[in-house]
């Protein structure tokens, strides 16, 4: 959200620079982004790995990459004022910014977002697994079916299965919980065991 408010701000700043061209400090604006960028590349390297295992870190990660970024795209902006006078390159540095800005607010969110909403992994839709499923002995049908994100490195299964008989109930449910965990990298599944011809009468197939 904030970045927004400030990707709206740096639009604003733009349109009405284009019109009115400022002055610019072309020293003060290469020193104060070359110090920024020393900073947020020093930061994003002392976190990088911690990125890899948390949404939250990978946030921090990629916004010190973002202002790092920026900060080069600054520089140049500073050095072409400074060398050639080039007053419009600050308004283009400054929608460049904004539109990366905006790009990395998207990326961000679409995660976070998707666990919100409980939708499925990325990679991970109900049609695979139900493909698995209706292909593993002892299982007759499937419905009510539910794949979904608990967070951000674990995902969720709930479902009915109709068993056909010809399997042990038990043995059933070890080896789906076992195909999910194997295949899918569902460690959460709750299963729903119901004997052929007693089935809830709950006739959809996916979702609630």
């Amino acid at each position: 959200c904030t970045h927004v408010v400030v990707v709206v701000y740096l639009a604003a700043e733009v349109v009405q620079r284009l019109f009115n061209p400022a002055g610019v400090e072309g020293w003060i604006v290469v020193v104060v982004a070359g110090i920024a960028l020393v900073i947020a590349t020093v930061t994003a390297l002392l976190i990088r790995r911690m990125s890899k295992d948390s949404g939250n870190m990978r946030a921090a990660f990629l916004h010190n990459v973002a202002d790092a970024l920026g900060s080069v795209a600054v520089i140049v902006g500073g050095t072409l004022i400074l060398l050639y006078d080039w007053r419009l390159v600050d308004p283009i540095v400054t929608l460049l910014i904004s539109g990366f800005l905006l790009r990395h607010c998207w990326h961000g969110a679409v995660p976070v977002i998707r666990i919100l909403l409980l939708g499925p992994p990325e990679g991970t839709g109900p049609d695979p697994v139900l493909a698995a499923l209706r292909g593993k002995g002892g299982v007759g049908d499937l419905h009510h079916l539910h794949v979904w994100c608990m967070q951000e490195h674990e995902t969720a299964l709930e479902g009915h299965v109709v068993l056909d008989g010809r399997v042990a109930a038990e043995v059933v449910k070890r080896d789906v919980k076992r195909l999910l965990r194997d295949r899918f990298g569902i460690v959460h599944a709750v299963l729903e065991l119901e004997a052929e011809g007693e089935s809830c009468g709950y006739t959809r197939l996916i979702g609630h």
